[in-house]
């Protein structure tokens, strides 16, 4: 596990200084780097989101077992899973694009840890990327932006408590992390909105649940 960080780390690091050269911004950098990794993730992701476009759909049936068996959890279970198996769902696939991005931000970390900021340590004159925001713009805008993403996949109205509670999170994590690591997340995040914009376009879903 080590040993692909540090690849997954020095290819970044390899992208990061690449497009440094063109922008001579390292926030540019990030942000377009970013762009590349979700674009390369997108097959990924896509099949994520048409997984969630089903469960939406699938809602009302969701609820009516819920529902029907609300005193008896074993059998609500089972027939949940049945339902699932029927349509080929898997309810653990919103899941994905943190687990995805898990790694990715160790990575960046280690790379905003191990570069030099010398030449362009500030970004629109503002942020230091390799220093906590003490402006506390980019956390906000980390807990908004995480917020919208979690509104737009939230498939179960018993998610409701996380997706409040996740932005909460981020904010106070980025309070700490180093400008460019919370860059990233941001950049991610309105990459995310964007594309599940498209994609709720692509595939819309009325009140009753039908596409």
């Amino acid at each position: 596990m080590g040993k692909l960080m540090s690849l997954l780390a020095e290819g970044l690091g390899w992208v990061l200084d690449t497009i440094f050269k063109f922008t001579g911004s390292y926030g540019v950098s990030i942000i377009l780097s970013t762009i590349i990794v979700r674009l390369m993730l997108y097959p990924l992701t896509l099949s994520q989101n048409k997984n969630m476009v089903a469960m939406k759909k699938l809602q009302p049936e969701i609820n009516e077992i819920q529902k029907k068996y609300k005193d008896d959890k074993d059998t609500q279970s089972q027939k949940m899973m049945e339902l699932y198996q029927e349509h080929k769902i898997n309810p653990l696939s919103g899941c994905l694009p943190m687990i995805i991005q898990l790694p990715i931000l160790l990575a960046f970390f280690r790379v905003l840890r191990e570069l030099e900021f010398s030449e362009a340590s500030n970004f629109l004159g503002f942020w230091n990327l390799s220093a906590p925001d003490s402006t506390l713009i980019f956390p906000i805008l980390a807990a908004v932006t995480t917020y919208l993403q979690s509104k737009m996949i939230s498939t179960d109205p018993s998610q409701k408590t996380m997706a409040m509670m996740m932005p909460i999170m981020i904010f106070v994590f980025s309070w700490k992390l180093p400008s460019g690591l919370v860059l990233y997340w941001i950049a991610s995040n309105v990459f995310s909105i964007a594309q599940q914009y498209w994609i709720n376009k692509k595939y819309p879903i009325d009140q009753g649940g039908q596409a």
